[in-house]
């Protein structure tokens, strides 16, 4: 699209916009035309496309944004790809948390407490103010 070519507003005729600003001034004018709001209806393809909701159709068969189911498969991958990516089987785990937990059992938690081990002293340490 040329920077230089203006669009004109679908709420407003007289507006003149350009096309980086298009999209911002559409969402100001639908607030400041509601009762011409109501009247267009907005293209499933793009966006800035509004249009009359009894021309909806019509615009949507002819619409310039409209991908094509044809392209759209070749895009998105075949149904063949889905079935490969479905049929796809985690390998089993080789880690037992349970067995871990066992060997090395933690101490209980205490809120505002730690407990820091240094070799085989364990030493608690309190966060609270004023206390030691």
């Amino acid at each position: 699209m040329d920077s230089e070519q203006l669009l004109q507003c679908p709420y407003d005729k007289s507006h003149q916009i350009r096309p980086c600003r298009f999209p911002y001034h559409l969402v100001k004018c639908r607030e400041n035309n509601k009762k011409i709001a109501k009247e267009l209806a907005t293209c499933p393809y793009n966006a800035r496309h509004r249009v009359p909701r009894q021309e909806l159709s019509l615009h949507m068969s002819s619409c310039e944004n409209k991908v094509s189911q044809e392209l759209e498969g070749v895009a998105y991958g075949s149904t063949n790809r889905a079935r490969e990516v479905i049929a796809f089987q985690c390998p089993p785990s080789q880690e037992d948390w349970e067995a871990d937990a066992d060997e090395s059992p933690a101490p209980p938690f205490v809120f505002g407490t730690s407990h820091l081990s240094q070799g085989n002293q364990n030493t608690s340490y309190s966060f609270y103010k004023g206390s030691k």
